[in-house]
């Protein structure tokens, strides 16, 4: 059997930026195995895998280790396949997932998803994952990932995570999210997940359902721009609207073709 294939490079403007993603369209759900092992091979941060439904599609996302409950870069990938390559002309998209329903709109070049908002909360964060920054946080806190805020951009970029003892703990299907004001963006980020065969992920989109709310309220905004400052760099238009935020941001196709299963 052939699947066809397609990966995407989300948040950026240019393929090698941003956070590559694999999408494969299908016909009928395939054996959660063979999805996974499709994922495995892939080995990008996410694959995703959709299924039409009616009027909308149904979609998963899976990294080379687990399925996730929620995936942004991976379902900007899937709405720009959608709608460049699949079904020209689409202005909007309704996707059915382990989080609800998650809403797609298009506004030229740019793609707009709505999204849970996860408010994090003050938190304490286990010892082992402080231990594995250099430099103390001056907040912690928690949603689904644990997110420590720092005092300035410079400390973001700068920062160099010890892998070996993050790797102790899993944190199952979360990560640490860093983060602090940005220089010339309202915030700037990067995210890393323990276990994972990408410990740092380029361009977290979900990270973003607790940064907007948090930032939103900081820094007495609802629109706002942020940096996600891994190696490759995503860009984020963001948009807090209490229960729900708006991410949006850009995409290329980087390949297509088929794969045997």
């Amino acid at each position: 059997m052939q699947v066809q294939i397609f990966q995407v490079d989300a948040f950026t403007d240019k393929v090698f930026g941003g956070n590559p993603a694999a999408v494969c369209p299908l016909d009928s759900w395939l054996p959660d195995e063979t999805l996974q092992k499709i994922a495995s091979e892939n080995y990008v941060a996410e694959t995703a895998f959709f299924v039409p439904t009616g009027d909308s599609f149904e979609i998963r996302w899976f990294t080379p280790e687990i399925e996730m409950d929620l995936c942004g870069h991976a379902t900007l990938a899937t709405a720009h396949v959608i709608s460049r390559h699949l079904r020209p002309q689409t202005s909007t998209l309704k996707f059915n997932s382990k989080s609800g329903i998650l809403n797609v709109t298009f506004h030229g070049d740019l793609i707009t998803l709505d999204f849970p908002s996860r408010n994090p909360a003050p938190a304490d964060v286990p010892k082992i994952i402080l231990d594995a920054f250099p430099e103390s946080p001056v907040e912690t806190l928690q949603s689904r990932d644990y997110m420590l805020v720092y005092e300035s951009e410079k400390i973001i970029r700068e920062m160099k995570p010890r892998q070996d003892i993050l790797d102790q703990i899993n944190i199952d299907p979360g990560g640490v999210i860093i983060t602090a004001q940005g220089n010339d963006v309202d915030f700037v980020s990067r995210f890393f997940t323990p276990q994972a065969s990408i410990f740092e992920d380029p361009v977290t989109g979900s990270a973003h359902c607790s940064l907007i709310p948090y930032w939103s309220t900081r820094l007495r905004k609802k629109d706002m721009l942020a940096l996600q400052l891994s190696d490759r760099v995503g860009k984020l238009q963001c948009k807090y609207m209490g229960e729900r935020v708006m991410i949006s941001g850009n995409a290329v196709t980087y390949m297509e073709g088929k794969i045997i299963v």
